[in-house]
């Protein structure tokens, strides 16, 4: 498992992250603090405390680079 930084600061920035998330396959979780949810999951984001930066955790790390480069504009 590798691990990203991660700010989505609007509603925008959340809608466009789970429709660039959704494109890969496997599982990818999203933390703060101590709540773990599925980042594919726009209610769960929004359950989050997104002021803060969030980490997205890739568990799948034959498709880390893809996953990075496409959430470039994400990234704290």
């Amino acid at each position: 498992m590798k691990s990203l930084s991660i700010k989505l600061d609007s509603i925008d920035k959340v809608k466009e992250f789970v429709n660039t998330i959704n494109v890969f396959d496997g599982d990818f979780d999203l933390v703060s603090d101590r709540y773990v949810i599925d980042a594919k999951s726009i209610m769960g984001i929004f359950s989050l405390d997104i002021s803060s930066p969030l980490r997205l955790d890739v568990h799948n790390d034959a498709s880390f680079e893809r996953v990075s480069e496409a959430l470039e504009k994400f990234k704290a």
